[in-house]
């Protein structure tokens, strides 16, 4: 071999042998390369996002509709009635134009309710009436066969309770019991005690009976 080649080939090796040497730290760095280049092309995880608070805006719609309530027996508990109706998710409430409510107590008591709009809670326990509102006790006889009066209320505002059966208003309301007629600047009745209580202005209009009135 040639001084050339010879002096050549101890070139060559000597730059193998130094690429040997490098090597593991060539590679290393190009795994820390690849490792960087990952990181920075990955896609990003999810934040996690705060869930809104549920705004007074209707999340859905319903027209000339009918929803019935059921007791746990399967009987019927309630029926509302209207033209068109508005759900509320932030108070889980039903709005309702033109409401019209039939709802029988456990005893069988029919109480009949409308009014120009109405605002009913979720299982319909609970309605306010706005605008000509009317709730209307239809008369019944007792298991021990004591008569019950037709009861009626009228106003501006009722706030009707099915299960604990009561009516309420901070605004003027007129009561007819039967032939009789009351009226007052609030109103606070509750049927499980039979106690209307009249607070304001109240003036009352008794009228008797023909059997009281009948001569013996």
């Amino acid at each position: 071999m040639s001084p050339q080649l010879r002096r050549a080939w101890n070139l060559t090796r000597d730059v193998l042998d130094r690429s040997t040497i490098y090597l593991p730290i060539i590679l290393m760095f190009g795994v820390a390369l690849g490792t960087y280049w990952l990181v920075r092309n990955a896609p990003k995880l999810l934040e996690p996002t705060v869930k809104a608070a549920p705004t007074h805006e209707p999340d859905y719609f319903m027209r000339d509709f009918v929803i019935k309530n059921f007791l746990p027996n399967g009987d019927l508990r309630s029926e509302l009635h209207g033209v068109e109706g508005r759900h509320y998710p932030d108070t889980d409430t039903i709005e309702v134009d033109q409401v019209r409510m039939r709802s029988i107590s456990p005893e069988g008591l029919v109480t009949r309710s409308s009014a120009n709009r109405g605002l009913s809670n979720a299982d319909g326990s609970e309605i306010q009436l706005f605008g000509n509102a009317i709730v209307i006790r239809e008369p019944a006889v007792s298991a021990g066969g004591k008569a019950t009066p037709r009861l009626e209320f009228r106003g501006e505002f009722l706030h009707a309770f099915l299960d604990t059966e009561k009516v309420q208003s901070n605004k003027p309301v007129t009561l007819i019991r039967g032939s009789d007629q009351f009226t007052g600047d609030s109103l606070d009745y509750d049927n499980l005690s039979g106690v209307a209580n009249l607070t304001g202005r109240v003036r009352g209009m008794l009228v008797p009976s023909a059997a009281a009135g009948k001569p013996r």
